[in-house]
């Protein structure tokens, strides 16, 4: 089951608003809040440069990407898409860097009476939809998908799935009520406190980190590669640890 789409769609060629100087960074959904921070610190650092942001789902700014979308930076919520990166020879290996970690929550509406403690609970009829990030293209629904398949409850959840084209429009379903749950990484249910209520931490195969690289042929790699430099910096850590990412594992 899939709901209307009630954010902005992102179009590949939304950076092609940036002026000809602009440091073009194409960054997972997640980071929205946390890499607006860190692009505002940035300039702080570098007068004279603006940096212009390109959010969506991973799989799809990869999309972009090789589609001749101009990015100088990509940041990714998982591995896989990074891999795919690399292996498509979009970014320059040497420049893969991990830079921060995540979880992944489930949440429910923050005035929801429904006894819901954990993925285990989602079975019960009284639960009709639950929302995650698309798995064939967002790194949440992968993860999410990865992680109830360790608990045998993939079958069961996915017959109730509202799928999301990224994390925060799945967020966004559940802090509305649209759906009866949802998984997202806790950093978005951060930033939604009030509107949703996390009810367990949910562990995942695999550790979610975040990789960013240079893109190859990027217009600006010099200042690509010192955007990146500050990321993985002291002073950009410092700012992910504001939006609850961790370091890197």
């Amino acid at each position: 089951m899939r709901l209307r789409s009630l954010l902005p769609i992102v179009l590949w060629c939304l950076p092609a608003v940036a002026c000809a100087g602009d440091l073009v960074v194409s960054a997972a959904a997640s980071l929205t809040d946390a890499f607006q921070a860190v692009g505002t610190a940035y300039e702080a650092r570098h007068p004279g440069t603006h940096v212009v942001f390109n959010f969506a789902a991973s799989d799809v700014l990869l999309q972009q990407i090789d589609n001749g979308a101009p990015v100088d930076v990509f940041a990714s919520a998982d591995e896989k898409a990074m891999d795919r990166a690399v292996a498509a020879t979009l970014v320059d290996p040497p420049t893969r860097n991990d830079f921060a970690s995540n979880a992944l929550v489930l949440i429910v509406p923050a005035d929801s009476r429904l006894p819901i403690a954990g993925p285990a609970d989602l079975r019960d009829g009284a639960v009709r939809r639950v929302a995650f990030g698309d798995p064939a293209s967002v790194p949440a629904g992968r993860y999410t998908r990865a992680a109830l398949e360790r608990l045998g409850l993939w079958d069961v959840v996915s017959a109730k799935s509202v799928l999301a084209e990224n994390v925060r429009q799945g967020l966004d379903y559940v802090s509305r009520g649209e759906v009866e749950a949802g998984f997202v990484f806790a950093t978005d249910a951060t930033i939604a406190k009030g509107r949703v209520k996390v009810v367990a931490t949910v562990p995942t195969p695999a550790p979610i980190r975040y990789p960013l690289a240079v893109v190859n042929g990027a217009a600006h790699g010099a200042e690509a590669r010192a955007f990146e430099a500050f990321v993985l910096s002291t002073d950009g850590a410092a700012i992910l640890r504001r939006f609850g990412f961790g370091p890197p594992r």
